[in-house]
């Protein structure tokens, strides 16, 4: 299982209809129904922007919305090409500025299902998924002449997002891999005396 780092973005035209395919990293559902918002705000003259998303751990949640297009002709097509790439936490939306041409129910399945693989295809050429891995918020709160010495913990930890924050004590937040929690935990309780509990 993968999951995109980065956007990416492919232009082309099919019958002088005009195809935005775009793939965004989202961590939730609740995030990918932002970015459609967004997408939507952003092509808001466009005559519709299909979109297919799966997040969770086994991109056991996903959606879709053909926004328009004849029942199953945009959003499935779509949908089974991410789903086939084997990836989650990502969305793709397709946007479509109709071009005059009507291309039949087939024809817009075939056009949706190249714009998708269009798109995955040039991820991969950048190297824009990397393998998914199951990570943990945790957070805790540690005297300043332990800063130091914690900081360099961490260090010895693969974390995302990590963040600190200076007051009357220093607070640490990120998120790590699941697998290392009680690591970290019985490091920092360590490194504490007892005094210091990470927050999961």
């Amino acid at each position: 299982m993968d999951t995109l780092i980065f956007p990416v973005a492919v232009e082309f035209k099919i019958k002088n209809s005009r195809f935005i395919s775009e793939l965004l990293p989202c961590s939730d559902q609740k995030e990918a129904r932002e970015l459609i918002r967004e997408q939507k705000q952003r092509y808001a003259d466009a005559t519709h922007i299909v979109h297919a998303f799966a997040v969770g751990t086994g991109a056991e949640i996903f959606g879709m919305s053909d926004d328009g297009e004849p029942s199953g002709t945009a959003g499935r097509p779509v949908l089974d090409v991410l789903r086939g790439r084997n990836c989650t936490d990502t969305l793709l939306t397709v946007t479509r500025y109709f071009g005059g041409t009507l291309l039949g129910t087939g024809g817009l399945v075939k056009a949706y299902g190249d714009c998708a693989k269009t798109v995955i295809r040039t991820a991969d050429e950048k190297n824009a998924f990397r393998q998914f891995i199951r990570r943990c918020p945790f957070s805790f709160s540690i005297g300043y002449p332990l800063y130091k010495p914690a900081e360099r913990l961490l260090t010895t930890f693969d974390i995302d997002d990590l963040s600190t924050v200076f007051d009357t004590d220093v607070r640490i937040s990120g998120k790590i891999r699941v697998e290392e929690t009680r690591k970290l935990a019985d490091r920092i309780f360590d490194l504490s005396a007892g005094k210091t509990r990470v927050h999961f």
